[in-house]
């Protein structure tokens, strides 16, 4: 049983997330959320830029590693988002215990799974690093690169789960700055590593390896001192079909997404490879910069969905319904005004890594197009984060595959053929444009759906009133 100072903290924070301003709940959640990605962005910016002065190659290898970061977050984001939809709708509905057993069970598996990975990829990484789409002169970086990366790889796991858990209850501003104090070491880190003691590529990997344990003290820091409703003892690990079912519901859709992100990616690599080093440096360097802009959609939509779990598992679906509008009009306006500033300040940004023509005339391409479609990519995840409040695990996966499977992978495989280079370049574009248009399509029934909940639940209330 939790004690009395854990049931006020629940209390208290289930009161907020359920009576509380709605415009002050999604922004207290959704801004640290926000903060958090772009800190993480621009240490990976950090990485790339430093990684910069080593050469093209070194930018490249970067650039090839991003699919294998992206393995290992697809599986972890796998756990951790099937755990944080769960643990929402779970708190919102007042099973406090249910939550916390949900989490650490979470914690610990994707911890295992990630060590194991780590394991079976360290055997084969040549093969790796090669499915992966590094050519003869890319090689070497990305395997000392890859190497260090596999290494810290359950606690990326573990980084996650406790990142996304905080969420899940509200306490954004925790995993804010957990995530964040691990990036600012990374920063502080890459040019020592890198330069000092002369560790090249390799050091950017171990720098980074070495701010992602620090996260995870800070991250277990709130959990320690009892400042969160979900308590984290080992006695609440619960290996049970329930419980994994549960997560997998939300979560296996999540890592579907995340995963085809990595397909996608080699496949471009693989691509890119085709036309240089220089075309796999340029496409490097806008995706790091594109992920400023990217973190901050991902952070209102990781934001929102907490905010909208809560007032669903609580059958709130007027709050539901606003939370989602408030979210769509501020991220849609973020958007907008991002996309345009950095479309202004391509040059200058891709200047920051590389003085190349090759990798600045293809670089800027990516970069603008993506700019062009920022809106509806911004609603589109907004959408999906929507769907995985409500536990609508289909239409959450559908979205997902669709942007990084269905829609992308085509566009990868036949813009080339049309437009070599540059066809390339506006395929993710593209795909986010014909992506928007499948989540206005599974949108219209999910709202309709939602506003008959709103008016039967208003209903019975009345009739309630009218009986007593």
């Amino acid at each position: 049983m939790a004690n009395s100072g854990t049931k006020g903290l629940s209390e208290a924070r289930r009161n907020f997330m359920l009576e509380g301003n709605l415009i002050k709940v999604v922004l207290s959640v959704a801004v640290p959320t926000m903060l958090t990605m772009v800190i993480d962005s621009l240490y990976n910016m950090a990485d790339t830029y430093f990684v910069s002065r080593l050469g093209e190659a070194a930018i490249a290898a970067v650039g090839v590693n991003d699919s294998l970061m992206n393995i290992i977050r697809s599986i972890a984001m796998g756990f951790s988002v099937g755990a944080s939809s769960f643990i929402s709708r779970t708190l919102g509905a007042g099973r406090d215990e249910d939550a916390s057993r949900a989490a650490v069970t979470t914690l610990y598996t994707a911890v295992g799974t990630l060590a194991v990975v780590s394991v079976l990829a360290s055997i084969y990484l040549l093969p790796l690093v090669n499915l992966l789409g590094a050519t003869d002169t890319v090689r070497p970086y990305s395997m000392q690169y890859a190497r260090w990366i596999l290494v810290f790889a359950p606690i990326t796991a573990g980084d996650s789960v406790l990142s996304q858990t905080l969420r899940s209850e509200g306490r954004a501003i925790f995993s804010m700055i957990g995530m964040t104090s691990g990036a600012l070491i990374n920063i502080i880190l890459d040019p020592i590593f890198i330069n000092t003691f002369g560790m090249g590529v390799a050091g950017a990997a171990i720098a980074t390896g070495i701010s992602k344990v620090i996260s995870l003290f800070v991250l277990l820091w709130p959990y320690f001192k009892k400042k969160c409703v979900i308590l984290l003892k080992p006695s609440y690990f619960s290996p049970t079909l329930a419980i994994y079912s549960e997560i997998a519901r939300m979560g296996l859709p999540t890592m579907l997404r995340t995963g085809m992100m990595s397909v996608s990616r080699i496949l471009i690599n693989n691509t890119a490879a085709f036309y240089g080093d220089h075309a796999m440096a340029s496409i490097s360097v806008a995706n790091k910069s594109l992920r400023l802009i990217a973190s901050c959609i991902m952070g209102f939509s990781q934001g929102f969905q907490p905010v909208a779990g809560y007032n669903f598992g609580a059958k709130k679906y007027d709050r539901v319904l606003r939370a989602f509008r408030y979210t769509l009009t501020i991220g849609g306006i973020s958007g907008l005004v991002l996309g345009a500033a950095m479309y202004v300040f391509a040059p200058q940004i891709i200047g920051v890594f590389s003085d190349n023509a090759g990798v600045m005339e293809l670089g800027l391409i990516l970069l603008r197009s993506q700019c062009i479609t920022m809106l509806p990519h911004v609603w589109t995840m907004i959408a999906t984060g929507l769907y995985q409040a409500m536990g609508k695990a289909f239409k959450a996966g559908v979205m997902g595959l669709s942007r990084q499977l269905v829609v992308l992978i085509p566009c990868i495989l036949i813009l080339p053929r049309l437009f070599g280079a540059v066809g390339l370049a506006c395929a993710q574009a593209a795909s986010d444009a014909i992506a928007f248009v499948i989540a206005v399509i599974f949108l219209i029934p999910t709202l309709r759906e939602l506003l008959a909940l709103n008016k039967s639940m208003a209903t019975n209330t009345i009739a309630v009133q009218i009986e007593s």
